[in-house]
Order: C-alpha cells, then structure tokens, then sequence
C-alpha cells in the first residue's frame, strides 16, 4: 500500500477544510473582526500548509487500490475531526484539549452531541465553524462512500454498505460527475430553500444560516442555549421538521421526485416505513403526553412530540422540550427512533430504516417457512429481489450494532454514568443522534462526562458514522487478502 498516495488524497481534505476556516474567518471579520478572527486565521493557514505539502511532493495517480481507498476514506475523517480542533484549541474558553476533540468529532460525525455550557459566549466565527463542520460532515460520508469509492474500480468495502438495498443502489444508479451533480445539487439547494424559510419565518440571516446547515447535516448544533426552544416558534419549528425528514430520506429519490422519474419518495416502500414510523410515533407521544397532563392541550402535545420525534429520528438532535421529564413510554419510543433512524442514502445515521425493513421481511420468511417448508420465497423491496449475501451484512450489521451500544454502555456505567444516562449516550453517539436522556438529556450536554467516558462516545461517533466495519477494518488491513 503506498501511504504517500493516501497522504495525498487527505491533503485534498484538508484543502477544503481550511477554505471554509476561511469563510468562518470572513465572518469573523464581517462582525467587526471578533476574537475567533486570529484563531481561524492561523488554523486556515496551518491546514493549507497540511494540505499543501502532500499535494507538492507526491505525484498524482488515478489508480487506487482497495486498501488505499479504505485509509483515504477513514483517515479523512479521522485527521479531520483532528484539524477541526485547532480553532477551538486556539480560542479556548471550555475548549480543553479533550473538549476540542470531543465537539469536533461531534460536528463532523453530525452527532451534535456538545460539551458546551454557553454556545451564545461563542463569537460568529466559531459558530460558524461549528456548522460548517457538520454541514461538511453531512455530504461527507455520502460523498465519500458514494463518490469516491466508486470511482477508483470495482472494490467491495465495506463503507459502500450505506446502499443496503437495490432500491437504494438502483437510486444512485449514475456515472461518477452525474452522482456528485445529484448529492451536490439537492444538498445544497435543500440549504438554501431551508436558510430562506428560516429568514421567511422570523429568523435573522444568521440564525436561519446556522440552523439550516445544522438541520440539512441532521446534525442538531444550535447556536442558541436552548436550541430552537429559544424562538419558541410552531413555524419554525415546522419548517426545521420537514427540512430535517427530507434531509434523512434517500437523496437519490428526492432527485428522482424532483425530476419527475417514476422511481420516487411516493412510491418508496422504505420511504412509506420510515414516514409511517415517524407519524406513529409522533402520535403515540402526543397521546401519553396529553394524557400524563404534561402538555395543557392535545395540540401542543402534538407540536412538541412531532418536533421532537422528527428530531431524534432523523438524527439532528434538536430540542424544544425537556424530554427527561415525559413519560418513561414517551422516552422509550423516543429511544425507538433513535435506534432506527432515517434512510440509506441520506445524511441521517442510525441502524436506518432500511435495514429494519429487510429484517422484519427476513422474519416473516423465516415464520412462513416453518409453515411451508418446502416453498421459495424471496425478499423484495419495491418488486428488486434482495440477494442473500446482502441480507446476510443486514443482519450481521445489526448484531454488532446492538453489540457496541452494549459496550459502550459497559463503558460509560463503569466509569460513573447512571444506567440511563451510560445506555442512552452510548446509543445517542453511535446512531449520531446528539442528545440521549438523564444526564445527557435533550436540554442538558456532555460537559460533566468523565474523560474517559468522552473519549469512548467519541469512538462511538466514529465508529456510527464510518458504518462501524469501515473503521474496524482499518485496523485489520495488513491481513486484507
């Protein structure tokens, strides 16, 4: 493997990165040059440096082996979520280094998960660069999963199982510049229509700027104490939540609907499970909260459980209540979502509803067959046929998924978390979901966790954002036939 190469490709990276320090810089200074100007600055500069020299002195190769495009794709998010520090190293605050790795790890991974006690002391620049880093983050894993991989041969990794199904393969069906046209053009044009909603709705340019990157990286960074509790606002909260359900189902059939392909979000079986999973557990909640007497009136019970329901499965991570102080049914369908999450191809992470989908299907089999021991039955989703050795990495995919929530949990209780908050936070930061409950509640952050504790979630984002085995190969890689 020719570690020069994979040097070189991170280099591109870091090329990107330090453009929008950059830009976080020009807002800096556009706000009468606040105290994140210098940090910036210097961070931009010493990432470019990062980037350059790689970029100089290794030439350039179209030809990338299997190993090498695993380290490019894994290490780029590792060394980003390292360079990601150095703004908030260098403007400090409750910045440690532990805590500059911690938020970058979150932002980048689109956990949202945060150490911070006063978001609002932060100056526009930082904050920018809070939401630039989960807004990279957002596109990053699809882009690379689905950009890069594809364009450098035929290579099976592992990572390329963000396409479950062959609906979501057939989706994402392009040549290598059409896919990065689709991602890139709904992406961003879902940010813009969200920023112009926000601004329609009462937000100033900034705020509507920071949530709809946030909310389109299903990311859940706020740059207010209170999330968007603080504008305490139905409209905004409702265009937040259709921003955040559009932005956790497949890109590619929102591509297909917008330009009116047969193949769509209306059709979709996997689209229909996960808005149908969202309705009833919006509704479920609205019912226990009214009844409970939480909420004065069903609508506002509605407003808060839809909200925060949208939130949790889709992975964003806002907050407009204080779910610690629902109902323990309310908390255990909201840990349902949080487990199940949004859909293959999109910014969402979690489980994803796609898988949940193949393996109730492969239960309902498994219960026919015994019934009817000699039929062949097959698994279909929306008429494709699903191949066994892909349900096969569901299921195994599913077993380690719920295996590392039970260690991180065995982590986190060990080093002091009460059972709740050890289990939710370890579910929370590998779904990249943000806020879990008891300590790590919706209205509460990370700060408190021990050191430990927080190098573990960090692992945990990593480790659900990479799609666990693109991380865990990397370190088995000198075995790789």
């Amino acid at each position: 493997m020719r570690i020069s190469v994979v040097i070189r490709y991170i280099g591109i990276v870091l090329l990107v990165l330090s453009a929008f320090m950059l830009l976080s810089a020009g807002i800096s200074y556009a706000n009468n040059i606040d105290s994140a100007y210098s940090p910036l600055i210097m961070s931009s500069l010493l990432t470019l440096l990062m980037g350059c020299f790689p970029m100089i002195f290794v030439s350039k190769t179209d030809q990338i082996s299997q190993k090498e495009g695993y380290c490019i794709v894994v290490g780029a998010w590792v060394v980003s979520s390292l360079v990601g520090m150095f703004p908030y190293l260098m403007w400090g605050g409750e910045f440690t280094l532990l805590n500059a790795w911690f938020e970058s790890v979150s932002g980048f991974t689109t956990t949202g998960a945060s150490i911070l006690n006063d978001i609002e002391a932060l100056p526009r620049g930082l904050q920018f660069w809070r939401m630039s880093s989960c807004w990279i983050g957002g596109v990053g894993v699809v882009m690379f999963a689905l950009v890069i991989l594809p364009s450098i041969g035929k290579s099976k990794m592992m990572l390329s199982n963000v396409e479950l199904s062959s609906l979501a393969k057939d989706n994402f069906n392009y040549r290598t510049q059409t896919l990065v046209r689709v991602i890139l053009s709904i992406y961003v044009g879902l940010t813009v229509v969200a920023i112009i909603a926000l601004k329609l709705a009462g937000m100033c340019w900034f705020d509507a700027l920071c949530h709809a990157m946030s909310s389109c990286g299903t990311c859940g960074f706020s740059n207010k104490n209170m999330s968007v509790g603080f504008f305490n606002s139905p409209t905004i909260e409702f265009i937040l939540m259709v921003v955040m359900l559009m932005s956790a189902m497949h890109f590619g059939l929102i591509y297909a609907t917008i330009t009116r392909k047969q193949n769509n979000i209306f059709r979709s079986e996997i689209t229909r499970s996960f808005i149908a999973v969202f309705a009833f557990s919006a509704l479920f909640i609205a019912i226990s909260l009214r009844a409970a007497g939480i909420y004065p009136t069903i609508f506002s019970s509605l407003r808060h459980a839809a909200f925060q329901t949208a939130s949790l499965i889709t992975t964003t991570g806002f907050a407009t209540a204080d779910c610690n102080t629902w109902t323990p049914f309310a908390v255990l369908i909201l840990m349902f979502c949080s487990l199940v999450c949004g859909c293959a191809g999109s910014t969402s992470g979690g489980l994803k509803i796609d898988r949940l989908v193949l393996a109730l299907k492969m239960l309902r089999n498994k219960l026919q067959s015994q019934q009817h021991p000699n039929a062949i039955m097959r698994i279909k989703v929306d008429g494709y046929c699903q191949d066994q050795d892909m349900l096969n990495s569901v299921m195994v995919y599913i077993v380690t998924f719920l295996l590392l929530i039970l260690a991180g949990a065995f982590v986190n209780t060990l080093f002091g978390c009460d059972l709740l908050t050890g289990f939710s936070a370890a579910l929370a930061c590998i779904s990249n979901v943000g806020p879990g409950f008891g300590d790590v509640g919706t209205m509460d952050n990370y700060s408190q966790m021990p050191a430990i504790v927080k190098m573990n979630l960090s692992l945990m984002m990593l480790f659900g954002r990479l799609e666990i085995f693109g991380l865990i190969q990397l370190f088995f890689i000198r075995w790789w036939k």
